[in-house]
């Protein structure tokens, strides 16, 4: 048996401390896309009693990160290339909307179009940018409290996905 390495590296052309963070944003995300390799359309749209669609949760997940991306770490309008992707709005009061009828193809694109950006965002930043607050209307916030942030988020949702995927199986 291969001994494995359990190490969090850094990503090259990034900050050091940067780089881990973002590393660790990466990895959370290769396993989430590595587990649903060759989902059905049907398991993706499907909603197990009052939970959301794993759909629904990829869509989440791209849309709070692309927010995060452009209202508190920017300040700016969101890029109408990154807009565009977002047809519906994916909350009403305290509940996501559903939402079906999306390939996984097209949820792994919006996720990815979502990561290049924001990647694309921290190759120019130094560590005193990185831990800099933003000063918004609410709260003050830091980039790298919005990574940590977007990795306990999508940490989550995975978690909801992964139990949904457990039980659809069980069910086949």
């Amino acid at each position: 048996m291969e001994k494995k390495a359990l190490i969090v590296s850094s990503f090259a052309g990034y900050a050091d401390d940067i780089g881990r963070f973002l590393w660790c944003l990466e990895d959370v995300r290769t396993k989430l896309l590595t587990e649903l390799t060759g989902i059905s359309q049907a398991s993706l749209d499907r909603r197990l009693g009052e939970r959301q669609s794993i759909g629904s949760l990829l869509y989440h997940i791209a849309l709070i990160e692309a927010d995060w991306l452009y209202v508190d770490l920017l300040g700016t309008e969101w890029d109408p290339e990154i807009s565009s992707l977002f047809p519906v709005d994916n909350k009403t009061e305290d509940q996501l909307s559903h939402f079906e009828g999306e390939s996984l193809e097209q949820h792994m694109y919006r996720l990815a179009k979502v990561r290049e950006q924001l990647l694309s965002h921290f190759r120019s930043m130094d560590l005193n940018q990185w831990r800099k607050p933003r000063v918004l209307e609410n709260y003050e916030v830091t980039p790298e409290w919005v990574v940590y942030h977007l990795i306990e988020h999508e940490s989550n949702h995975r978690g909801q996905i992964f139990q949904s995927l457990r039980e659809l199986r069980i069910e086949s």
